[in-house]
C-alpha cells in the first residue's frame, strides 16, 4: 500500500510541472510574472489565472470522484495553487485565487475547503511582504540543509537567509494545518487531504516533501522563463545602445566635415555660404526629428540630395550624382544615415583629389524579398593593401558594416570592390523589412 501512496505522490508532481509549464505558454500570464508591481485589475486577471488552472484541478478529482470509486487524488492542487497566487500576486490575489479554486470542492460539500485556501492565500501574501526583495521569491530552495546552512554561517542575522527558513517553514505549515483538519473532520468529507493508507514516520514525510517541491518547481519553471525574458530585453536593449551609439557617431563626423566647407565659403562667397547654411538647416531638422533605426530608401534619398546640394556648391560642376532607383524600393526600410556615410567617403576619398572630379551612382533593385543597393564613384580607388582592412578603419563603412551586423546578423552582405584609379562600389544585400516587424522592435 506505500507503492501506491508513494506512486499517487510522484503523479502529484508531475501534474503540478505539466500545470506550472502550461501556465506560462499563455503570453498574458508570461508578461504577468515579468512584473513585480501591478495593478488592481492586474491582480485579479491574474487570480483569475490561477483559479481556472487550479481550480480545474479540484474540480477533476471531485468529478472523478463522483463517477468511478477511486478519484484522481493526484491532481488536486488546490492548496499549493492558493498559497502560489498569493506568493505572486500579493493578499488580493491569494484571497481571491482561495475562494474561486475552492469552488468544486464546496459543491462537493467539502465546506472547510474555502476558509483553509482563502486563509492560505493571504498567508502568501504575507510571505510575500517579508521578503527583502521580490526576487527571493524566485530563488528560494526547497533545499533544508543548505537553507539552514546559510543561516548558521552569518555571524550576524540576515534577512535574505531568514526568508528562505520562514518560507520552507510556511509550506510545512501548510501541510500541516491542511492535515490538522483532514484528521479531525476527515470522516464527514468535509476537507480533501492525501494521508498514507498505513500511516509511518516515512509516508508522512514524503508528503510533506510532495507538497514542498510542488510548490518550488512552479517558482523554478516560471523563473526560467522569467531569466528567459530579461535576457531578451537586455539584449534588445544592448542592442538599441549600440544603435544609438553609432548613429551619435555618424552626425558629428557628418556636420564636422560640412561646417569646413561653409567656413571655406564665408570670405570667398558668402551667398553661397548662407545657401550651405540653410541646407545644413533642413538636414539637421530632419535629423532632431528622426529617432527611429529604420527609414523609407526614400527618405534616405531625399537626405543625399540634400547633403550633396552642399557638396555640389563646394566642388561645382566637378561633381555629378547620378541615381538609377528602382521604383518598387523606394517604400522599402533601410537602416537610418545608412548611404550618408557612403556617399560622403565617395566624395571625400574618391573624388575630391581627382582633378576632373567624378560621378556617384547609386542603384537600388528588388529581387526575391532582398533589397541590393550599389554606391559606387569613378574616383581613385583604393590600393588592395588598405581595402583587405577598410571595415576596421575610418567611420564611415565600419560604422555602416557594424550596423549591418548588429540589425541583421549573417543575413546581410555588404562587398567591397575597388580598383586604384577606376573607383569603388559598394554593394550592399539586405532583406526586406516589414513595417509591422520594425515597428514592434
Amino acid at each position: 500500500m506505500a507503492d501506491s501512496s508513494l506512486v499517487t505522490l510522484l503523479v502529484k508532481l508531475g501534474v503540478m510541472a505539466s500545470l506550472a509549464s502550461i501556465l506560462v505558454r499563455w503570453s498574458a500570464v508570461k508578461r504577468m510574472l515579468m512584473r513585480e508591481n501591478r495593478t488592481m485589475a492586474q491582480r485579479m486577471k491574474l487570480s483569475l489565472w490561477f483559479s481556472v488552472v487550479f481550480g480545474a484541478s479540484v474540480a477533476t478529482r471531485v468529478v472523478s470522484a463522483a463517477y468511478q470509486s477511486g478519484s484522481y487524488q493526484a491532481v488536486d492542487l488546490g492548496l499549493e495553487g492558493s498559497l502560489l497566487a498569493g506568493l505572486l500576486g500579493g493578499y488580493v490575489t491569494g484571497l481571491a485565487s482561495g475562494i474561486l479554486i475552492s469552488i468544486p470542492a464546496m459543491i462537493n460539500r467539502e465546506y472547510l475547503t474555502m476558509p483553509l485556501l482563502a486563509g492560505l492565500g493571504v498567508l502568501g501574501g504575507l510571505l510575500r511582504d517579508c521578503a527583502v526583495d521580490p526576487e527571493d521569491i524566485w530563488r528560494f530552495s526547497p533545499f533544508f540543509d543548505l537553507n539552514l546552512w546559510r543561516f548558521i554561517k552569518q555571524r550576524r542575522f540576515d534577512r535574505r537567509n531568514a526568508f528562505n527558513l520562514l518560507f520552507f517553514v510556511v509550506i510545512l505549515f501548510a501541510e500541516f494545518l491542511r492535515q490538522a483538519l483532514g484528521q479531525a473532520f476527515g470522516p464527514n468529507g468535509r476537507i480533501f487531504y492525501l494521508h498514507p493508507e498505513q500511516p509511518n514516520l516515512l509516508m508522512y514525510a514524503a508528503i510533506y516533501a510532495t507538497t514542498l517541491f510542488s510548490v518550488t518547481l512552479p517558482i523554478k519553471i516560471w523563473n526560467n522563463t522569467r531569466n528567459e525574458g530579461k535576457l531578451e530585453e537586455q539584449k534588445r536593449l544592448l542592442i538599441q545602445a549600440r544603435l544609438e551609439a553609432l548613429t551619435s557617431q555618424i552626425n558629428p563626423h557628418f556636420l564636422f566635415n560640412t561646417l569646413n566647407s561653409v567656413s571655406s565659403l564665408i570670405r570667398t562667397d558668402p551667398n553661397q555660404a548662407r545657401v550651405m547654411v540653410l541646407k545644413l538647416s533642413n538636414i539637421l531638422r530632419r535629423l532632431l526629428r528622426k529617432h527611429d533605426n529604420f527609414s523609407a530608401l526614400r527618405e534616405e534619398i531625399s537626405f543625399i540630395d540634400d547633403y550633396l546640394a552642399i557638396e555640389v556648391v563646394r566642388f561645382g560642376d566637378k561633381l555629378r550624382f547620378e541615381k538609377d532607383v528602382a521604383a518598387d524600393t523606394l517604400d522599402m526600410l533601410v537602416p537610418s544615415m545608412l548611404l550618408q556615410p557612403l556617399i560622403e567617403n565617395c566624395v571625400k576619398h574618391g573624388l575630391s583629389s581627382k582633378v576632373e572630379g567624378g560621378t556617384i551612382r547609386l542603384r537600388s533593385r528588388r529581387a526575391e524579398s532582398r533589397l541590393l543597393l550599389w554606391v559606387e564613384d569613378d574616383g581613385v580607388g583604393i590600393p588592395e593593401s588598405k581595402l583587405a582592412t577598410l571595415r576596421e578603419q575610418g567611420i564611415g563603412v565600419s560604422n555602416v558594416s557594424e550596423r549591418l551586423n548588429v540589425l541583421f546578423g549573417n543575413d546581410h552582405k555588404m562587398i567591397i570592390d575597388s580598383q586604384p584609379g577606376q573607383g569603388t562600389r559598394i554593394e550592399i544585400e539586405m532583406p526586406e523589412l516589414q513595417t509591422s516587424l520594425v515597428a514592434a522592435s
